[in-house]
């Protein structure tokens, strides 16, 4: 097993994002076009926060009740995503090693990381991403 293995080798590099003045419907839209589970809020080239799709499901009758869209509607349309999203989320640089994150995974019970260099975002690293790469070790 490789033991000093940068998250640089099984990170997402391009990143799906949506601006923190963006409303929550685009989130939702986002999330679902493109098959993630989660979403980072920029500002300009700066994280501010990250939105699972978990957090939208926390707000929305839509899983749990069937004719309930229109009340799902209203919800995304009364709040705002600085009222949803995680603020000041934590992050991990391009070279911190992949044990390491396993254990911040652990331990803080994350299920994805923005990836940040120098103030910028330069991928998002997720659970499946580490257990994939130990299953590699298998091989």
């Amino acid at each position: 097993m490789k033991k000093r293995e940068p998250i640089s080798h099984i990170m997402t590099k391009t990143v799906i994002t949506v601006n923190e003045n963006d409303n929550l419907r685009k989130v939702v839209e986002t999330l679902k076009q493109n098959s993630i589970r989660h979403i980072p809020i920029i500002k300009g080239k700066e994280v501010v926060g990250i939105i699972s799709r978990t957090d939208i499901n926390r707000l929305t009758f839509g899983a749990l009740f069937e004719g309930q869209e229109g009340a799902d509607e209203a919800i995304l349309d009364m709040l705002t995503i600085s009222q949803v999203m995680t603020s000041r989320p934590k992050t991990v640089s391009s070279d911190t090693i992949i044990r390491d994150l396993a254990e911040i995974f652990v331990k803080e019970e994350f299920h994805a990381l923005p990836v940040v260099d120098n103030g910028e975002l330069k991928g998002i690293v997720t659970t499946t991403d580490v257990v994939k790469y130990f299953l590699e070790q298998y091989d």
